[in-house]
């Protein structure tokens, strides 16, 4: 029951403050919250839990029987589908320009991009980040009791 009123109350939440401006995601968030407190009152856990387990394997088998040329075909037709408005708010929220991000105006399908089309790149402070979290990780801590297990 607290899972079906936490995901009313993030909806309504996120709707307020602007977070999410797809009606139709907050329309289905919400929906699910009222579906799952409607299993609560009615007590029918172990069957819906087992409908929700074969539904989400079967998802998930499918989306890892896709491989990656197939996946870039889907998005790349789905991305033609939206609208301006959607390709702007994706663009702004991901900080891209166009489907491929490219920075070059003459190869974008949108010159009007107003995102900063930054290219992702690892830096060096990451590089040390990651070393360092790897070469201090399992380190005991000299102040420690040795006798203690823990």
């Amino acid at each position: 029951m607290l899972v079906g009123l936490l995901l009313i109350g993030v909806a309504a939440w996120g709707k307020g403050l602007g977070v999410v401006s797809s009606i139709h995601i907050i329309g289905g968030v919400i929906a699910v919250g009222v579906f799952l407190l409607l299993i609560a009152v009615a007590g029918l856990y172990m069957i819906i839990l087992g409908l929700v387990f074969i539904f989400q394997f079967g998802i998930s088998c499918s989306c890892l029987a896709v491989n990656r040329h197939r996946q870039a075909d889907v998005i790349n037709a789905s991305w033609w589908v939206l609208s301006n408005s959607t390709r702007h708010e994706l663009e702004r929220s991901f900080d891209c320009c166009g489907l491929f991000n490219l920075t070059d105006l003459h190869l974008q399908d949108d010159t009007s991009c107003s995102a900063m089309c930054k290219t992702r790149s690892s830096t060096f402070t990451e590089i040390l980040g990651v070393w360092l979290a790897m070469r201090f990780r399992n380190q005991k801590d000299p102040r420690a009791n040795p006798s203690a297990f823990l």
